[in-house]
């Protein structure tokens, strides 16, 4: 299994705390985000490498962390040669740039580098042993209003994904998706598919959302927090509570 991180985004609404910084790159608690995220994914045992996709502007950032670095899992960067949130290529188009440029024989990780959480990725990874299926993150939220902000994912009884709606005003379920998700390697070409049917390239529950329609997918519900760091604030809040 590989993984792509994807943190080629330029997190406008973070100004002005990334207008010189990439977001996977602010401190939590004196350690970077992406720092939290690599250290779970080399739990996975059959983990052979990390791929971390960066916009060119922020580039040198990566390539200096991953100088300072020291991983049993290779590490890589791949730069997608986007300047600025005009030109980006989007989550999804970022993964199929990586697909292109090194063709993947192996199923696939993908998480989102700008996400801070305290589950364990390896519960996740023995949930997808287990099934062998394309999956996701999910979770129970009860809040309305924060559902109506996020993906909003029904299950069946299996857990299979039978509903997925974006920022719905009227949400059929309490299970929100969470930018984390494994792929099989049979599922890897469809990325070209989505992209060339002229699909929304941007977010990456997108491409999960489209899928479900015709290639069965499930949902891992976790246990603990993740948190969505957009804002000035959030971040502050985030810090303060695990400073």
């Amino acid at each position: 299994m590989k993984a792509i991180i994807l943190a080629a985004g330029y997190a406008t609404r973070l100004y002005p705390l990334t207008l010189n910084k990439p977001k996977a790159l602010l401190p939590i608690a004196n350690k970077p985000i992406l720092d939290y995220i690599t250290e779970e994914l080399i739990t996975i045992p059959v983990m052979s490498e990390m791929i971390v996709i960066s916009n060119h502007r922020f580039v040198d950032h990566f390539y200096q962390w991953a100088d300072s670095t020291k991983y049993s899992v290779p590490l890589r960067i791949v730069d997608d040669n986007t300047t600025n949130d005009e030109n980006k290529l989007g989550a999804i188009g970022d993964i199929q740039l990586v697909l292109t440029q090194t063709p993947i024989e192996e199923d696939l990780l993908v998480i989102a580098g700008d996400t801070f959480f305290t589950f364990h990725l390896l519960d996740f990874y023995r949930y997808y042993e287990s099934i062998q299926k394309d999956c996701f993150l999910v979770k129970t939220i009860q809040d309305v209003q924060q559902l109506r902000r996020m993906g909003v994912v029904q299950l069946d009884k299996m857990q299979r994904v039978i509903g997925f709606e974006e920022k719905p005003q009227q949400p059929k379920s309490e299970k929100a998706s969470y930018a984390a998700y494994i792929y099989r390697q049979d599922t890897l070409p469809l990325f070209h598919t989505y992209l060339n049917q002229g699909k929304n390239p941007d977010a990456p529950g997108n491409f999960p959302a489209w899928l479900h329609t015709f290639k069965e997918v499930y949902a891992y519900t976790f246990q603990g927090d993740c948190y969505d760091i957009g804002t000035p604030e959030s971040y502050k809040e985030v810090n303060d509570l695990f400073s």
